[in-house]
């Protein structure tokens, strides 16, 4: 398995059209290749051939890279490393630290500065043009204001039951570490099952509810589900709101190997990605287009 930790990361992810947005003297910064940004904020070290995410808090070797991209296990990181002819392009061990540990994670350039009640303007306005409801967004999201490499943000904040926080404004979509799902327990043996929180507030508003009649859990990312497995196991039945794509059919997958009942909700939004654009679309169907006068 050495072998194929030596397989350059900055090689893989140039072969995935991935490079890195700036470069300095051993290492190179990315966008995100795990999730969507604006800001670099996933870190390649050329010299140890280590990534880290510091948004997500995450990082490890190539392999804990693959497994994170195409959602397999070690196995299968593997078998796809050693299959893509990628062993041609290795870092040689002279080159790389002695220390074979995965990095340490080093201090977020991300840092929370305050929390407090949603009500600037601009925020509550770019929930309305996410098609949800102010009040229900009220109740479940803060404002947060942080800093990132020195400058100051401010961004929609949703709590996680590890004590980070969801960032998304019109300009940027992140979080701080550490990274993990968000419960929300009302004693139901059923559970609605969110990808991310703008889907379920979008559920919410078209519940015309704040409170939800049965349990939620929202994974915040696909990669947080082996973290609320024990929470879904609870329950007798779950329906899924997860994203038209590759990974939510995954993420599904695993879902109903959980041994419950699992009503796949998908096919309510089958033309979009996820719910929260359907909802947008209907909205927009829905307003009344202004005339022109000529």
């Amino acid at each position: 398995m050495t072998h194929i930790k030596n397989i350059s990361i900055k090689t893989f992810l140039a072969q995935q059209g991935i490079t890195p947005a700036t470069e300095r003297a051993g290492y190179g910064m990315y966008n995100s290749p795990l999730r969507e940004e604006q800001i670099p904020s996933f870190k390649v070290d050329y010299t140890k051939n280590l990534w880290y995410d510091f948004g997500l808090g995450e990082g490890g070797s190539i392999i804990d890279l693959v497994m994170r991209l195409d959602n397999c296990t070690l196995a299968q990181a593997c078998t796809k490393l050693e299959g893509d002819n990628f062993l041609s392009h290795r870092v040689e061990p002279s080159q790389l630290a002695l220390s074979t540990q995965s990095p340490k994670p080093a201090e977020s350039p991300l840092q929370i500065e305050d929390i407090k009640q949603l009500e600037d303007a601009r925020l509550l306005n770019y929930i309305r043009s996410r098609a949800i409801d102010v009040e229900i967004a009220k109740f479940y999201c803060r404002e947060i204001h942080y800093s990132l490499n020195g400058k100051r943000f401010f961004a929609i904040g949703f709590g996680s039951d590890g004590g980070a926080w969801e960032l998304r404004n019109a300009y940027f979509k992140g979080g701080t570490s550490p990274k993990s799902p968000t419960t929300f327990n009302r004693g139901f043996d059923t559970c609605l099952l969110f990808e991310g929180f703008m889907d379920m507030l979008s559920y919410l508003t078209l519940k015309k509810r704040v409170i939800p009649s049965l349990n939620v859990a929202v994974l915040n990312s696909v990669a947080n589900l082996k973290r609320v497995d024990h929470f879904l196991s609870t329950h007798r039945t779950i329906h899924c709101f997860l994203d038209n794509d590759e990974a939510g059919r995954k993420a599904l997958a695993q879902v109903e190997k959980l041994g419950v009942e699992v009503v796949d909700q998908s096919s309510y939004y089958r033309n979009h990605k996820d719910l929260n654009e359907c909802t947008m679309a209907k909205a927009a169907i829905a307003t009344p287009q202004r005339r022109v006068k000529v």
